[in-house]
């Protein structure tokens, strides 16, 4: 199984930074250590082009986000402040799902040790999400004729609203979230279909849901 990590996507935070940011290489570490992946199985991430990222996303955003010129409200929203190696860890990011996903059609599973940025819609980051690395994927699957449709499952706590709104009408992908009904975002977007769950769901009945 190839898997595809690289170092560029953990980023200096100032102290006390609510997004754990040492997840990436904790879980490279912890995956190499119990023999679930062997090191040569992983792939290092390169940066996602410019070209890529515009299937999903704006050209104004990518300029305000590869130039540093976000609005300050803008990167209060995002979660993070500008800098060039939050840009490369993006970029890199979204690079590791596109490349799992070929991976994964061709040699039946694969993953990548960062991504599931669903709160980045196409012209704004949101909740530490800068760029949609799942809606890329799809669409760059697409592009290349791997695929006719897509089904992205999300099953984080909370709802991928910003890949439900980059595919709102696209009826070549269909969004499921499962989430929770009370967290963020607040103001929800439409999937393809949405299961919101109450606070204090326990295991069993989760998994019954799903």
């Amino acid at each position: 199984m190839r898997a595809f990590f690289c170092d560029t996507y953990e980023v200096p935070l100032p102290p006390g930074h609510r997004f754990p940011m040492p997840k990436y290489r904790l879980v490279r570490d912890r995956l190499v250590a119990e023999r679930v992946l062997a090191p040569e199985e992983l792939e290092e991430s390169r940066l996602i082009d410019r070209a890529s990222l515009l299937l999903a996303h704006t050209p104004e955003y990518l300029d305000a986000v590869f130039s540093g010129t976000l609005a300050p409200a803008d990167q209060r929203r995002l979660g993070f402040s500008w800098s060039e190696a939050l840009v490369a860890r993006s970029r890199a990011s979204v690079f590791g799902t596109v490349a799992a996903a070929r991976a994964a059609l061709s040699e039946g599973v694969s993953g990548n040790l960062s991504g599931g940025t669903h709160h980045a819609s196409a012209n704004c980051g949101s909740g530490f999400c800068v760029f949609n690395d799942i809606a890329v994927a799809a669409r760059a699957l697409q592009r290349e004729g791997r695929i006719d449709r897509a089904l992205v499952v999300d099953l984080d706590v909370h709802q991928g609203d910003g890949t439900a709104a980059i595919f709102a009408g696209d009826e070549s992908v269909f969004t499921f979230s499962m989430h929770a009904a009370k967290n963020f975002p607040f103001q929800k977007q439409r999937s393809s279909l949405d299961v919101a769950l109450p606070d204090g769901c326990r295991d069993s009945e989760y998994i019954e849901v799903l």
